[in-house]
């Protein structure tokens, strides 16, 4: 990958230095995985940072029945950087949803990087403040409607991760199972209020391709800002 498009995709590093990045996709190593994949497990955690450069992942965590869905990754994301500048997430794993390809940076290098260019970290701080406020407005979210909830879901994966297409934004047609842990409602209701978005046609789903379009972001941020979607029929 030219270092140009390497910036472009990965946002952690659009401002290092050209030296910087001349030398980090020398050390880097490509990885493919195929779906249903563990990338890292409890046990491998902190050995290294890994960049989407195609696919999904999801983190998952252990859950009194199954596991539990906690974020969901797309193109341009990384993860695996916690766990080397603070504490692995217990009892967590990264699984793939689709195939993914990603380039892995090891944990020695990594923090190479980071004393090695400012402009890196200040960056990565940048980011994981962002997270955080994210994180902190998906808590806000629990006292909301589960269609509420279900839309601001949609609304930052097509905001973060889609792609402009002519059907509307494109993402990967996550399992509604990993919606639900997501948005924090239960799978009936996740089923109802994607059956009711369908019905509207603000969402179309091609199953054969395993692709989700949101026809308009817009008009989806509308229904959550407003508090209200159009009628859909859930056990609220």
């Amino acid at each position: 990958m030219e270092t140009q498009a390497f910036s472009e995709l990965f946002e952690l590093f659009s401002t290092a230095s050209q030296e910087t990045l001349e030398w980090l996709l020398s050390i880097t190593e490509e990885q493919e995985y195929e779906p249903n994949s563990k990338i890292l497990t409890e046990d491998t955690w902190g050995n290294a940072v890994h960049l989407i450069v195609s696919g999904w992942v999801k983190m998952q965590r252990r859950g009194v029945e199954k596991p539990v869905t906690v974020e969901i990754l797309g193109p341009g994301d990384f993860f695996g950087e916690i766990a080397i500048i603070d504490e692995p997430p217990r009892g967590s794993e990264i699984v793939t949803f689709s195939e993914v390809n990603s380039i892995t940076i090891s944990a020695q290098r990594f923090i190479q990087i980071l004393f090695r260019d400012a402009q890196v970290h200040l960056r990565l701080s940048k980011i994981m403040l962002r997270k955080m406020k994210m994180y902190q407005s998906r808590l806000q979210l629990q006292k909301q409607l589960p269609k509420v909830k279900l839309t601001k879901i949609l609304l930052f994966l097509g905001e973060n991760y889609g792609k402009p297409t002519e059907k509307g934004t494109e993402i990967f047609n996550i399992p509604y199972d990993d919606l639900a842990d997501l948005a924090g409602i239960n799978l009936e209701e996740t089923n109802k209020n994607m059956d009711g978005l369908q019905s509207k046609g603000l969402i179309e789903i091609d199953e054969s391709n395993q692709i989700l379009y949101l026809a308009n972001l817009k008009q989806l941020a509308h229904i959550y800002q407003s508090r209200s979607i159009y009628p859909i029929h859930t056990s609220e």
